[in-house]
């Protein structure tokens, strides 16, 4: 997601430095050129020839170095960066970006810089919440800084508290959302379903599906990127929860209804990739389980059509994907679907075709419109997300 992208690495005088080396590894990983800045005191915690091997960039450290090609180095540098984080962003180094003190080559980039700019703070629970650092975030917040909240656990110094730089992961998670993508969907109001919901039996047993949620946090996250406001309504679900996203959880069908309804007036658009049970066993909570002949005897009756219903109260100019999985007829039955459920967008798939479908990391799908059958190659969730996303917008 981050190929062609060049990140700028900060790294000041913490002992969370030695967790930069992570970040940085997954950043070119993950396609970025990055180039790290060290504050002098930042060598005394981890050595520069660690970042150079992981990135294959020289580490700068000192302003005056005359080991580079000719020209001004953190102009050039400033100039490069679709994004810069300083991590870990010590009390000192935080003052000096607020007040725009350039002493060194960290702060002298900051400060040249014109793209994003991330500052994670790391220190002593006691300095966090000096009201002096305090005024320091309001500050840098105050110029378009985002300032990442510290995590609270066991510090270096022995204390508990606020003041623990986040995980690697997390910090990247920051990264992505900064550059992945272009904020082509900023203003719009994005609500996604996904994951299985459990329709309870007896106080023990629910029916289910094998959904894992995979291909609906796919798209939350690829709108998210986006720069949408997206709220995700997840019932059961085994994959990662994306960051930055407005979460509400639900067990049963109804339970997904509700919190779908009752927020979708105010959605540009509705993307239903949840797998939800089309049965619920009757009055669940007097229900005896009745053995016949060795079967299970449970009456059920049908759950509420939650992508029916929206098709029925779409408001003007509101944009309705739903997904349909099958397993014979696939083309017939969805093109069917997007006409009886009113809906814009229909993503449908076969269950049985290879890498499609429950569980895996990739999907197989074919994006049905009124006006248009696109069948995609086989590709991983966040290829097929961005595919859809893309097709959304080009139909609005």
């Amino acid at each position: 997601m981050l190929k062609d992208k060049t990140v700028l690495l900060g790294v000041s005088g913490g002992i969370a430095a030695y967790k930069c080396a992570a970040l940085a590894s997954s950043l070119v990983k993950a396609g970025a050129e990055v180039h790290v800045i060290m504050t002098a005191h930042a060598c005394n915690f981890i050595n520069p020839i660690t970042f150079e091997t992981l990135t294959g960039n020289k580490c700068v450290v000192d302003t005056f170095d005359r080991n580079f090609q000719h020209n001004v180095e953190h102009v050039a540098l400033a100039k490069k960066a679709d994004v810069f984080l300083v991590a870990p962003a010590t009390a000192n180094v935080m003052a000096k970006l607020a007040h725009g003190l350039a002493d060194d080559m960290l702060t002298t980039t900051f400060l040249a810089s014109t793209c994003p700019k991330i500052v994670a703070p790391a220190m002593n629970t006691a300095m966090y919440e000096n009201a002096i650092t305090q005024d320091n975030i309001k500050i840098l917040q105050h110029y378009g800084i985002e300032v990442i909240t510290p995590a609270t656990g066991y510090l270096a110094c022995g204390d508990t508290g606020s003041g623990k730089m986040p995980e690697p992961e997390v910090l990247f998670q920051y990264v992505e959302k900064a550059v992945a993508r272009e904020k082509d969907m900023v203003g719009k109001k994005v609500l996604v379903t996904a994951g299985a919901t459990r329709e309870s039996m007896d106080p023990v047993r629910f029916i289910t599906n094998h959904s894992s949620g995979k291909m609906g946090f796919a798209i939350a996250k690829e709108c998210m990127l986006r720069g949408a406001e997206v709220t995700l309504v997840k019932a059961a679900t085994t994959a990662v929860l994306p960051m930055f996203i407005d979460t509400v959880s639900v067990e049963s069908a109804a339970d997904m209804f509700e919190a779908v309804i009752s927020r979708s007036a105010e959605m540009d658009i509705i993307i239903k990739a949840a797998a939800v049970s089309d049965y619920t066993p009757l009055n669940v909570s007097d229900q005896k389980v009745k053995k016949k002949d060795g079967d299970l005897s449970i009456p059920m009756k049908r759950t509420q059509d939650i992508l029916k219903y929206l098709g029925e109260h779409k408001k003007d100019g509101q944009f309705l994907c739903g997904f349909s999985m099958e397993t014979e007829n696939m083309l017939e039955n969805s093109k069917a679907k997007l006409l009886r459920k009113n809906a814009d967008m229909i993503v449908a798939n076969n269950l049985k075709d290879d890498g499609a479908g429950f569980g895996t990391d990739t999907n197989l799908v074919t994006l049905i419109t009124k006006d248009e059958v696109r069948q995609l190659e086989l590709m991983g969730k966040d290829q097929v997300a961005k595919a859809v996303v893309d097709t959304i917008l080009g139909q609005l």
